[in-house]
C-alpha cells in the first residue's frame, strides 16, 4: 500500500498534503495499475487535490498502463476545469496513446462540447486519426454532434 494513492482514493487532501511534505520525490510515483498521482486524482475529478499535486510540478504527460495521460482522462470524464488546469501546466493536447487517440478523439466520442472547444482553442490537431482510422470529428459526427459549430475556427 502506498500511502500517497491510498489519501487519493480517500480524497485527504491534507494526508496528500503530509505525504508530499515529506516525501516529494512520490509525485510521479507509479502505482500497480500504472497510475501516477496527477492520473489518479484527475481521473476522479478531484480538483482540489490536482491542485496540489500540480504545484510539485509533476510528469504532466506521464502515461498509465494504457498510454492515458491525465488530460485525455478528464476529457473522457468531462472534468472541464481540470482539463483547464492541465492545459496551464503544459498538458500535450496532441500526445497519443495506445490506440493512437487524443484527448480532442477522447471529448468528441463522450460528446465533450466545451472541452473540445477548448482544447482546439488550446491547438488540438483535429486530423489525427486514431487506430481506427477516426479523427476526433468523425467521433463528434457518430455523436451527433454540430461539427461545423465546434469544427470551425
Amino acid at each position: 500500500m502506498n500511502p500517497l494513492f491510498d489519501a487519493i482514493r480517500s480524497e485527504e487532501y491534507k494526508t496528500v498534503q503530509k505525504v508530499l511534505e515529506k516525501n516529494p520525490e512520490l509525485i510521479n510515483t507509479i502505482d500497480q495499475r500504472g497510475s501516477t498521482p496527477l492520473l489518479l486524482a484527475s481521473y476522479y475529478g478531484l480538483e482540489d487535490i490536482t491542485k496540489l499535486l500540480l504545484s510539485y510540478h509533476p510528469k504532466v504527460d506521464a502515461k498509465d498502463a494504457s498510454g492515458n495521460t491525465a488530460l485525455m482522462g478528464v476529457c473522457f470524464k468531462g472534468y472541464i476545469t481540470i482539463v483547464e488546469l492541465l492545459l496551464q501546466h503544459g498538458a500535450n493536447v496532441n500526445i497519443t496513446n495506445y490506440s493512437n487517440a487524443t484527448a480532442l478523439i477522447y471529448a468528441a466520442t463522450f460528446g465533450k462540447k466545451d472541452i473540445i472547444k477548448l482544447l482546439l482553442k488550446n491547438g488540438a490537431d483535429s486530423s489525427i486519426k486514431d487506430n481506427k482510422g477516426n479523427t476526433a470529428k468523425m467521433h463528434a459526427q457518430k455523436q451527433g454532434l454540430d461539427v461545423n459549430d465546434l469544427f470551425t475556427a
